[in-house]
């Protein structure tokens, strides 16, 4: 079947490509969403669990699908080889990190809000978090079709296809992570999940943004891929792994990430 949709990805416009491979991730994330059509509360061991895991494909994805690729397409040696994958990871890093500090947003485990204050509600709040990890996400899928589009080598349909499934399989627990805290929030079921979906419409912009931008500008392709994935590490490391952990389910959680981490490593060596 992954070779099916690689085919026909491969027998269309890379722009749209981006664009279908997105809506695949958002609509992973809607079905994640619409687990609060069957419950109210959600399992917090079960609930840490799945944000380990998160964090184990967002690494694993970030490493094999982004910084490897860039370094492999830059000429020369030694340090001018890593020079474009240092300094996008560096700036895809300090993106995030000031998205981070300026968006008001709410964290769930944390029960706190960072960002600049704002009266936004709540709800409001956790939703722009969530959508505010899901950018770098949907870039970087559009991004690799994007060198697809430009014709370089290195980057391929199938590399694309699988990231965008490692993706897809991280966004279904932040469906959930945003549907079922808004449902014990007082919101209704269909609100609820209207907004767990709604935190990844960012993905398909994100992804056709990222395409098109690599598609006029060939020679940042190596820049971007390492900041996508400096954005990425960003969010795992500031956001996903600390709130795995607030519930002592650490053992859960690193268990989690582990299984991630080598499920998108082994599927972006297999299908890539």
């Amino acid at each position: 079947m992954v070779e099916s949709i690689i085919a026909y990805l491969e027998s269309i416009d890379p722009v749209n490509a981006a664009l279908y491979a997105t809506l695949f991730t958002w609509f992973v994330t809607a079905l994640g969403a619409s687990v609060v059509f069957f419950f109210k509360e959600m399992n917090k061991t079960f609930m840490d669990g799945m944000l380990g895991f998160t964090g184990g494909v967002m690494v694993a994805a970030s490493i094999w699908s982004l910084l490897i690729p860039s370094m492999e397409m830059t000429s020369g040696e030694g340090i001018y080889k890593v020079i474009p994958a240092v300094l996008g990871f560096l700036l895809g890093a300090f993106f995030l990190f000031v998205l981070d500090k300026l968006l008001p947003h709410f964290h769930a485990n944390f029960k706190q809000t960072e960002g600049i204050k704002s009266r936004f509600r709540k709800t409001t709040l956790l939703i722009l978090a969530i959508t505010l990890h899901n950018i770098p996400e949907g870039l970087a899928v559009g991004v690799l079709f994007g060198g697809v589009a430009a014709g370089v080598p290195e980057a391929s349909i199938a590399g694309a296809v699988v990231l965008a499934i490692g993706i897809g399989l991280q966004n279904f627990p932040e469906g959930i992570a945003v549907s079922v805290p808004l449902r014990a929030m007082g919101l209704s079921r269909r609100k609820s999940f209207f907004y767990g979906q709604l935190s990844a419409v960012v993905e398909p912009i994100a992804g056709v943004l990222g395409a098109v931008a690599v598609l006029f500008f060939t020679p940042i392709l190596p820049y971007a891929l390492s900041f996508a994935a400096g954005a990425m590490i960003y969010v795992v490391v500031e956001e996903v792994i600390p709130e795995s952990q607030q519930n002592k389910n650490t053992d859960v959680s690193t268990i989690g990430f582990l299984i991630g981490f080598v499920i998108m490593m082994s599927l972006d060596v297999i299908l890539g």
